[in-house]
């Protein structure tokens, strides 16, 4: 069967890359391979996840918004990638709206353009509740920081190396742990090992956060299904959000990451992420079949 062609945009939120593609004015149906082929660096595009925008399917709702790793998985949420989404349907003509109600396999989020160019998230409620992130904490004894638990995660088992994590879901579950220096943190090395814990049923993004005063941090993430990227949003969102629920942190907190810097709004309820959206350029791709 011949090859398929498909237009992209590539994008990026603070280095945190996609290639975004129209399902609206295109039909794609894409095989797990396909999803990766498209993310190879070297075979593809290149990008850390792959968006898709699809037309709604309920009232109220301007678009779907679905979310697809380089490992070809699909995936809740991505507060980055959601800023480049809003950006990406008004460039395309396919809205004029400045704010969106947008669904995710996460939940319904409401991004929204700012006027000096970036792109607010609505990123929802947080949620603690070990069962619904999914965390397996049966036998584990958390110690209290301020008003959060904070877990002893084992990376071996012969318990010689225990990290204390916060355990939370942004629609997408999250492991955050405090380091003094994040540029010396072994990110590759526990980020894997973290990501692929057996606590975690859905697998985990591994935040690795550095506080350098109680409105400022600096971020490093492990990415589930996908490795390190230059930034996260939702794990910005999800370090935050333990930072200050441990008594650390306050709102506004500024995110900087290796690609740029967030900024995030938290007071209890819904977490708002602000940044920025760059286009990089579009283009066409011939895809082979797989159906």
């Amino acid at each position: 069967m011949a090859p398929m062609k498909l237009k992209f945009t590539k994008m990026h939120g603070a280095g945190n890359d996609f290639v975004v593609i129209d399902g609206v004015r295109q039909n794609v149906a894409l095989a797990p391979s396909q999803w990766r082929r498209l993310a190879d660096r070297h075979l593809g595009v290149g990008a850390d996840q792959l968006l898709l925008v699809e037309p709604a399917t309920e009232p109220g709702v301007d678009f779907v918004y679905r979310i697809f790793n380089a490992d070809g998985g699909e995936v809740e949420q991505c507060g980055n990638g959601a800023r480049c989404f809003v950006k990406f349907v008004r460039d395309q003509g396919l809205t004029e709206k400045r704010a969106l109600r947008v669904r995710t396999r996460g939940g319904l989020i409401e991004p929204r353009l700012e006027s000096d160019g970036r792109v607010t998230v609505d990123m929802g409620l947080p949620v603690f509740e070990p069962s619904q992130v999914p965390f397996d904490d049966r036998g584990l004894v958390p110690r209290a920081e301020g008003v959060d638990r904070v877990y002893p995660l084992a990376l071996d088992d012969d318990f010689d190396a225990i990290r204390w994590i916060s355990v939370l879901s942004m629609g997408n579950p999250h492991a955050v742990q405090r380091v003094d220096d994040v540029d010396a943190a072994p990110v590759a090395v526990e980020g894997p090992r973290i990501e692929h814990h057996r606590r975690f049923a859905q697998r985990v993004n591994a935040g690795f956060m550095q506080i350098e005063s109680p409105q400022r941090i600096r971020l490093r993430v492990w990415e589930r299904g996908v490795g390190e990227t230059l930034a996260c949003g939702s794990g910005a969102c999800a370090a935050v959000v333990a930072g200050i629920r441990r008594g650390l942190l306050r709102s506004p907190v500024d995110v900087v990451t290796r690609g740029g810097e967030l900024t995030i709004f938290w007071d209890g309820a819904a977490v708002l992420l602000t940044g920025p959206a760059e286009t990089v350029f579009s283009g066409e791709i011939e895809i082979e079949d797989d159906r």
